[in-house]
């Protein structure tokens, strides 16, 4: 018997059938359904025998797999039209994955991000592309989740290539332009716009500074280029002083110190795409350099005390640090909002030590770590006392640094406290 034949995934423009290759007319004339949205619908309708089945996907996309299957049964000949090239952020690998490789051919049309380098006369083949057409989460605030649509955006921000994005009518250029000098990046980039690409009122703004940007409205549908200005962020990935940090005043030093900082992150085994907890944040020293660390990743970061919280957030804006959620309370409050994590940091417990440490065992990742500092020798107790109790394989350091101090005209060694690492790591099953 022979297979059905694949579904044809046809790219087209806002020029419509006339952009259109011959094979790709000859296909949609060929088929018995045609599916799409609305708009590129319209666009094909009246090139179209009469006998094509017209089906509208919009708000229906996770039904489409399924049109495609009972037709390809049936026996019938079918298409779907996507925008540009279906496989740059748009339905091809959505089709791919719920019907297979074989039940689809693909024939794009230019993608709408590589129209817009070229009106541009920009090369586009290092830049990153990303997409924030997706729903509207409002305005970027400060410690926003990944589950914010301009989230992919700002993350790209933290890098050196050129941005390309696909906006929607929500999150417009003037968004993306007022949350990039929210997040701290307001002359990192000039911002331009590529707009209705392809119809008579083609538009293009070029090289905007995000200030004006902001306050612009732009017509839809359109594509943003983001050039990038000034150097990326040229902080340390790793190895802050402590001074870099703003913290508590007068009584500064109260932040994890370089020494056990950098042990502990060594400790934690991030990844790029690691999610952090950091429960007792204080000026945010250890959640801040491993957000840098698990750039792909996110931290999110808990502090009772509203000044240490008030500095972390500062901190955590002068760094940029756009993958970095603090919330202010005391831990364990709120941690079951928060996705299961690949490592945690506990470098202040609030008086709720043993139970912290339960809580924290049941919810990290298979493979996961759990690294705690302690000063006291109480603190060190339950928290083994814990681990033991837990079933849990732990171990500890003692790390005791001294750091050199002038002395008239030489120098001596000033000892700080010894700090107690406590590691433990969730077996993979």
């Amino acid at each position: 018997m022979n297979s059905p034949e694949p579904c044809r995934l046809i790219g087209i423009l806002d020029d419509g059938w006339a952009g259109l290759g011959e094979l790709a007319r000859a296909r949609l004339a060929g088929c018995d359904l045609v599916i799409g949205a609305r708009r590129t619908l319209e666009l094909v309708a009246p090139h179209l025998p009469s006998r094509v089945e017209q089906r509208a996907m919009d708000g229906l996309l996770g039904r489409v797999p399924e049109w495609v299957r009972a037709a390809r049964g049936a026996g019938q000949s079918c298409a779907v039209l996507a925008t540009g090239d279906p496989l740059c952020h748009g339905i091809g690998g959505f089709l791919a994955g719920k019907l297979g490789a074989d039940a689809i051919d693909v024939l794009p049309a230019p993608s709408t991000l590589q129209l817009a380098f070229a009106r541009l006369k920009l090369s586009w083949q290092g830049a990153r592309i990303v997409s924030v057409h997706g729903r509207d989460s409002g305005e970027w605030f400060d410690g926003a989740p990944p589950e914010h649509g301009l989230y992919p955006l700002l993350r790209a921000a933290a890098g050196p290539a050129p941005i390309g994005a696909f906006t929607s009518p929500a999150n417009s250029p003037d968004r993306i332009a007022r949350a990039l000098v929210a997040a701290g990046h307001g002359d990192d980039f000039r911002l331009s716009v590529a707009a209705r690409l392809g119809l008579p009122d083609e538009r293009l703004d070029t090289a905007l500074a995000l200030t004006n940007a902001a306050g612009m409205h732009f017509a839809d549908p359109n594509i943003v280029v983001l050039e990038r200005i000034a150097p990326p962020d040229t902080h340390a990935i790793f190895g802050f002083d402590d001074a870099d940090y703003i913290q508590r005043a007068p009584e500064k030093g109260l932040i994890t110190k370089q020494e056990a900082r950098a042990l502990s992150l060594a400790r934690l085994g991030l990844r790029p795409d690691s999610l952090v907890w950091d429960i007792g944040a204080g000026a945010g020293s250890v959640g801040l350099e491993a957000a840098r660390l698990a750039h792909a990743g996110h931290v999110w970061a808990i502090e009772k005390n509203p000044g240490d919280a008030a500095n972390a957030r500062t901190n955590a804006h002068r760094l940029k640090a756009t993958n970095y959620t603090l919330v202010e309370g005391k831990a364990p409050d709120g941690l079951d909002a928060w996705p299961d994590p690949d490592a945690v940091f506990v470098g202040g417990s609030g008086g709720e030590l043993a139970a912290l440490i339960r809580l924290v065992l049941a919810r990290l990742r298979p493979g996961g770590r759990l690294v705690m500092n302690f000063v006291t020798l109480e603190n060190l107790a339950t928290a083994t006392a814990t681990l033991a109790e837990a079933g849990a394989a732990w171990d500890v350091i003692q790390l005791q640094a001294s750091r050199s101090q002038p002395i008239l005209d030489m120098h001596r060694l000033a000892a700080h406290n010894p700090v107690w690492i406590v590691s433990t790591r969730k077996d993979a099953p």
